[in-house]
């Protein structure tokens, strides 16, 4: 049997026949493949093969980043004994004119123990008990913190809005330090993020490279 040979993107050879294989595996000649179907193939690779391109970009442009970063700070640290920064790490660079920024940034990761469901069980006990009296966007943002549509999953924006509420409530209270014990720092992520300006008055605006937010 002739062996296979790549052709057209998305087409194979094999014996001097062109064919595409479809989801399943098996290779269907190229004259019956519909012409919308043979172009949506066409479009979904030139677009993937400019992303991928794109990404491998990216990824360079982060690591010389943190090279050229990590090139003047060793500089500033040869020359003063000292290092740009601040809590947990986070840095800003700015050009001399004020008009250019770029921040470096260390978020945690925090996951949640145990003590999380426990926490649930007494915010459950107060919302039933104040029934019609407590606020209805404070059991929006319970249902939400809890995502009680999805098993096992939780919102960490609304459990920290939890936080954040002032309730006197003793069970609330000791719902809220349940919480509090339930964290845990797991790791950390390191973000850069780049600005600029007009003007020294002017509103700091982001260089956007996130193509979601493009």
């Amino acid at each position: 049997m002739e062996a296979a040979t790549a052709n057209v993107a998305g087409e194979i050879s094999v014996a001097g026949k062109a064919y595409m294989p479809d989801a399943k595996g098996k290779l269907v000649p190229v004259e019956l493949v519909k012409p919308q179907h043979k172009l949506e193939d066409e479009t979904v690779r030139k677009i993937i093969g400019y992303a991928e391109e794109l990404s491998a970009q990216i990824s360079r442009f982060k690591e010389h980043t943190f090279q050229d970063l990590g090139a003047f700070e060793a500089l500033l640290a040869q020359q003063y004994d000292a290092k740009v920064g601040g809590a947990k790490g986070n840095k800003s660079f700015m050009t001399f004119d004020g008009l250019m920024k770029v921040s470096v940034q260390v978020a945690d990761l925090i996951d949640f123990g145990p003590e999380l469901q426990l926490a649930k069980g007494l915010i459950d006990e107060c919302l039933n008990e104040w029934a019609a009296d407590s606020r209805p966007e404070i059991r929006d943002i319970v249902t939400r913190a809890f995502n009680t549509d999805k098993v096992g999953q939780i919102n960490r924006a609304e459990i920290f809005m939890l936080l954040r509420l002032d309730i006197d409530d003793e069970r609330w209270q000791r719902a809220m330090t349940a919480i509090r014990d339930a964290m845990r720092v797991v790791g950390s992520k390191t973000y850069v993020r780049c600005h600029r300006r007009a003007s020294i008055n002017a509103p700091w605006e982001p260089v956007t490279i996130d193509l979601a937010k493009a």
